[in-house]
């Protein structure tokens, strides 16, 4: 049987989903705007549209996880992001969750 491949798309933005949380938190350990998140995130091979990344962006500020600040840099205003106190707080729960999973994973696979 082959594999439907809009079955395993589907399935694998459903998969990929909530592992972006966890690495745009990971990623905002260290203050970054939009486009050196993006950047930074492709170069460890998880590559994230715009149309993702900044809705996202204003959902886990908006859930207090993140702070941002408006700066001018290279003559453009510019959106800073980085973890809030509660972002560093969940991301090491996550963090924890996310290896539990994992190591359940690699025994069942």
């Amino acid at each position: 049987m082959s594999l439907d491949p809009d079955l395993y798309e589907s399935m694998r933005l459903e998969l990929r989903r909530g592992s972006l949380v966890l690495a745009v938190l990971a990623c905002l350990r260290t203050e970054r705007y939009g486009y050196t998140l993006r950047q930074a995130l492709a170069a460890d091979g998880l590559e994230m549209e715009e149309s993702t990344l900044y809705p996202l962006l204003r959902r886990l500020e908006s859930q207090g996880l993140l702070n941002s600040e408006w700066r001018e840099e290279e003559k453009r205003k510019k959106r800073f992001y980085v973890l809030s106190p509660g972002g560093v707080s969940m991301l090491a729960a996550l963090t924890d969750e996310w290896r539990g999973i994992n190591a359940s994973l690699d025994k069942i696979l």
